[in-house]
């Protein structure tokens, strides 16, 4: 036999690099990886939501069908539930606690609590009211040593966000004093900042006893309580009433309406950017092989959300005076406020790593540490955006009522607001909620409300319900996550 036909051939780099075998096909690379790349079908779509409602993932579901329930039930049972005139009403009627409802939502992810926000809301409103009433001169509203110990916490304030390291906290508090020390004349724009910077700053106090001291958020937050609300009442006084109607721009914040042409350019914003959002996901994770829901239903909730928003548009830019003699049509300010909020957090729990790292802190606390996660940091943040967006939940209640009293952000507040979150379907023990979860709570308490009122309830039989659909919101809660522990095993 040939010597040369008995020897193996040599493969040298460049012959091994040029014979190399094909690499597999990317169908079968992924599929040994197990990642599926098929989209689902529409029936798929829906066997899988319902195994995971099985499962105990229910989220908001609950909340809207008790909504949609309770609407049916008060439209029967009153003539006027459904008027115009009511619906723009409870618009603005629940969007203050709803606001303060959506801050909560960060500190509830991360299995904390915080009994304070209503509170710190009304102190943000007392220094917004004060500041309007003074004509910018808080040292002569205050006092002289109240006002320098409010200098003081400021101070405490941004040095204990500094050792946090979070720089925005720490520059809007010192912002704060910036502002409380220049004499700045009565302008709406400017009490509407330092309102939310005094949020800011109250927050980072909070979020620093918390995470860094390691107190219990509970003790934590309900000591601040007690003590905020001693606040309210040393800047107003006993029985003192500070006035902010007189402004128009802060009585319109909760008591004016877009006109028409800015009602129309509202939906269409809105409308737009959802559906531009929704089907750039949808279509770009097509693109990529990604799972994702059939087009016809993305197509479908597109549809159906566009719909409804043009059909309340349209309702609200009638005219929904008592009387031929005024006219009150448009969209209420409270709206895009609370869509901007929406917006926004929506954005940063879903599209960031900061959201992702909440929901990996509320999920696991350890395993997120062990992860590189700075929890310190994080659980200390989520204190600053609810005590910030506390603050905008103030104007909005403040404006409503124009005026700030001592009893402003109390009990009723504080409790409607967890509430709402938790109605909502935000978990109390943590890693599970949304921004719009304290949306859809907030708009079940404001109709139970504003329901019973109009059946001519007392106040002791709204409370009763209240607690009973909170009560019942907060089992529900309990029993989903249960049942999903145990599918889980």
């Amino acid at each position: 036999m040939n010597e040369k036909a008995t020897k193996e051939p040599v493969m040298t780099e460049s012959s091994t690099t040029s014979q190399a075998p094909p690499p597999p096909p990317a169908g079968n690379a992924i599929s040994d990886f197990g990642i599926d790349t098929t989209a689902l079908s529409s029936q798929e779509a829906v066997r899988d939501y319902v195994s995971r409602v099985r499962a105990g993932q229910l989220g908001s579901l609950p909340a809207m069908l008790g909504l949609i329930a309770l609407v049916l039930m008060f439209a029967a049972m009153s003539d006027v539930f459904m008027s115009l005139n009511n619906i723009a009403n409870l618009l603005a009627q629940g969007a203050g606690r709803t606001i303060i409802a959506m801050g909560i939502v960060f500190v509830l992810l991360v299995g904390e609590i915080d009994l304070s926000a209503g509170t710190a809301s009304g102190v943000c409103a007392s220094l917004m009211a004060m500041h309007l009433v003074e004509q910018g001169n808080l040292l002569g509203g205050m006092g002289g040593t109240v006002f320098y110990a409010f200098l003081a916490v400021l101070a405490l304030a941004a040095l204990l966000a500094a050792l946090l390291r979070i720089w925005v906290g720490a520059g809007l508090s010192v912002l704060t004093i910036v502002v409380a020390l220049s004499g700045l004349g009565a302008n709406p724009w400017v009490e509407i900042g330092l309102a939310i910077c005094a949020g800011t700053a109250i927050g980072c106090i909070t979020g620093f006893l918390v995470s860094k001291i390691g107190m219990p958020s509970f003790v934590v937050t309900l000591a601040l309580f007690m003590a905020w609300q001693g606040v309210i009442l040393q800047f107003i006084g006993e029985g003192g009433v500070l006035g902010i109607s007189s402004s128009p721009v802060l009585n319109k914040v909760a008591n004016g309406n877009l006109s028409t042409a800015g009602s129309w350019a509202l939906f269409l914003i809105a409308a737009g950017g959802f559906a531009a959002v929704t089907l750039g996901r949808h279509y770009s994770r097509l693109h990529r092989g990604l799972v994702t829901q059939p087009t016809p239903l993305v197509l479908g909730k597109v549809g159906v959300i566009a719909a409804l928003g043009a059909v309340a548009t349209y309702l609200l830019t009638i005219n929904r005076a008592p009387n031929d003699n005024i006219v009150i049509s448009g969209v209420p300010y409270v709206v895009p406020i609370v869509l901007a909020l929406l917006t926004v957090g929506t954005y940063v729990l879903n599209r960031t790593r900061y959201g992702r790292h909440i929901y990996a802190v509320g999920g696991n606390r350890e395993a997120a540490r062990r992860a590189g996660i700075n929890v310190t940091k994080i659980r200390a943040s989520v204190f600053v955006v609810c005590s910030s967006v506390a603050a905008v939940g103030a104007i909005v209640y403040s404006s409503k009522v124009g005026s700030v009293d001592p009893q402003a952000g109390g009990l009723n507040t504080l409790l409607f607001a967890v509430g709402a979150a938790v109605i909502g379907g935000t978990s109390l023990f943590g890693g599970r909620g949304r921004v719009f979860d304290a949306v859809i709570g907030g708009t079940v308490l404001a109709v139970v409300e504003n329901g019973l009122g109009l059946l001519g309830q007392p106040a002791a039989v709204v409370s009763i319900v209240t607690g009973l659909v909170l009560l019942l919101a907060a089992t529900v809660d309990a029993l989903s996550r249960k049942r999903a522990t145990g599918a889980a095993r």
